[in-house]
Parts: C-alpha cells; structure tokens; sequence
C-alpha cells in the first residue's frame, strides 16, 4: 500500500498545495495512506483532511515519517545540509545548472533517498503532466503590471500578497490603472502558446492591454529582438534550457527602447541559460521588482512562487491535473515515475 505524506510547506507566504482534501479522499478510498501535515497557512483547512480520512501529523515532522513513505510538497526544503533518506515528490530546482541544486541533489546522494521532481512529471511524449503554469503566467503578469503603474507614479512596487480570488485581483489592478492619466500598457508575451504565456495573454487582456503573442517561431532565428524592446512590458513565459535565446542583455539598457518592466515568470537568475541576464536574483513578496538602472528606468520581477499569490485557484487546478499520476504511486518503477526517477538518477550523479 502507498503511503503519501504531505509536508507542511515551509516558505514563508506559501499556502498552495498539491492534493485537496477532495483528492486526498479519492486516495484513500483506492486504499492509498495519506497522511497530511498540520499547517496553519495551507489553502485548504486542516480538518477537511481529517474528515477525509487522512492521518494528522504535526506541522514539520517528515524527517520522522517511515522510509516507505513518499513526502510530497511544492517548496524548497529547509537547507540545512541534512541526508535524505526517503523518496520526495517535489519543485527540487536542481537540474538546469543552478549552483543550490547541486549542493541540494548532494543531500540525497547521501541519505539515499530519490527526488521526483514535479517539473519532470512527464507522459510518454514528455509533456509534462500537471503545472502551475497558467496561474504563474496570471499573477506573474498582474504583479508586473503593478511594477509598471508604480513606475508612473515615480514609485518602486511596493509590496504584494494573496489576492481573495480571481476577481479581487482584476478589481485591484483596475483600480491601479483608473487612477493614472496614461493609457494602459503594451506587452510582448514570450512563450505565449504554453500555459504560462496563456495565464499572461488572459490577464494583460482583461485589463485592455495590447498584447504581441510570440513563441517558437518567432525567436527560432536567436535574436537580438530589438522588437520586445517597443513594448513596454515583456512577459517571459520561456524555461530556461540550453539552446535557449538571449531576450534581454545589458546593452539593451542603454539602447532607445519603450520597455521598463519585465516580468520573468520563469524566474532562473541562478540557471547558466538565463534569458534575461540583466538581473541576479528572485524577487519576493516584500520586493517584487529588482531595480535594474533608473535612467530610463528598468524594473524585473522575478517572484518565484507566483501561483500563491492565487492559492486556492491554483492549488486545485494543479492538484486535479496531478491526481491520476497520484493514483499510480503503487508502482514507482513505470511510466511518469519512472521517467522522472531516471531524470533524477541522470543528474545526481552528475554534481
């Protein structure tokens, strides 16, 4: 019998998760063991989960869980160097070069334990089998619209934080907007046939923005594209891999351009294939932009956990896409964890 146990996440302002209460009850109803950390933050309260029929356990105490259990969370672990000894279903970001990754992938060398990394959920066509993607796309774009309303006012973005739905965030970003004396802004959305670049797409166009739609096709050729540098903001909505193109360097900076915001949803400062390497760092909910240079002013945000600012939307599209890969956890040595376990044998014994 599988046994799952959902961690408790451990980032401050974190309250997605990937199985509801509702999915959690399926489980268990297909002889699964779910067990579900207590957390005060989480999207979905914890005695949903007990009326459910999961096991409580206190917030925090996986490291204990048995070593057959499978811990399942969205987050970076705490890093404090610790072996890991059980299998973890999680966003391990330690594959495309970033230099925590390898110290991270280390730490399961040592403990002997295995990441299935949920960015490597794949089918047999490898396309991957649930993501959050829509909703980063979403908010990514809502809070780069805030960073460019900010900039009219001669201000710096000001901190952000979970918006009570879909609407309240529309309502507010209108408000932002009403109150200037320019008309709304164009956007160049990069990627904009995937879901990130659609969650993009459907905000920017909610608000009444002009949105230029690119994808594969149009940045084939490698670049320069002086054309994203005529809109004035430009939504990254591309993961970084190798092969991918430079979108905006430095030199752009100083070059006539309309552009003084970039949202980069996809967010890997810390990646050897940056697209965007005009800036070194995520951005987080108390700075959502890094201030590039202010004549003429150029603000990126990089916020990493996007989809939390939607928690309760996002939480339960991801978890209904993830759910029948959930229900396969009986035999972790075929189809999706199987190809997600390679991925990870793959890299591991690569740092």
């Amino acid at each position: 019998m599988a046994h799952l146990w959902v961690r408790a996440e451990q980032r401050l302002n974190e309250k997605r998760v990937g199985l509801t209460p509702e999915g959690a009850r399926t489980l268990i109803e297909k002889k699964f063991k779910v067990t579900v950390e207590d957390s005060a933050t989480r999207a979905f309260p914890i005695n949903e989960y007990a009326e459910a029929g999961c096991e409580i356990a206190a917030q925090n105490s996986w490291p204990g869980a048995p070593l057959d259990a499978v811990i399942f969370g969205l987050k970076e672990l705490p890093e404090d160097g610790s072996p890991l000894p059980h299998r973890h279903i999680m966003f391990g970001h330690a594959y495309k070069g970033q230099h925590s990754g390898q110290a991270f992938l280390r730490r399961f060398r040592v403990g002997g334990g295995k990441l299935y990394d949920l960015e490597y959920l794949v089918d047999a066509k490898g396309r991957r089998v649930a993501a959050f993607g829509y909703w980063a796309g979403y908010a990514g774009a809502a809070v780069t619209l805030k960073a460019w309303a900010a900039q009219q006012r001669g201000e710096l973005c000001g901190q952000v934080g979970v918006s009570n739905g879909q609407q309240a965030l529309i309502s507010n970003l209108e408000a932002d907007l009403n109150a200037l004396t320019v008309p709304v802004p164009s956007a160049i959305v990069i990627g904009a046939l995937g879901r990130v670049g659609k969650g993009a797409t459907d905000l920017l166009t909610a608000i009444g923005c002009s949105v230029t739609q690119w994808d594969i096709t149009e940045t084939a050729g490698g670049g320069p594209f002086p054309q994203i540098l005529d809109h004035e903001l430009f939504m990254n909505c591309i993961v970084a891999r190798p092969g991918t193109p430079i979108f905006v360097e430095k030199v752009d900076l100083s070059a006539p351009r309309r552009l003084t915001a970039i949202g980069d949803v996809a967010c890997d400062p810390d990646s050897n294939y940056n697209p965007i390497p005009i800036y070194d760092r995520a951005t987080s909910w108390a700075n959502p932009v890094q201030r590039i240079t202010s004549n003429p002013v150029m603000d990126v945000m990089a916020i990493d956990n996007l989809p939390s600012l939607l928690p309760m939307e996002s939480s339960k599209d991801y978890a209904a896409q993830l759910l029948d890969t959930l229900l396969r956890m009986d035999d972790m040595s075929a189809n999706v964890w199987a190809r997600a376990e390679a991925e990870f044998n793959t890299h591991s014994t690569t740092t």
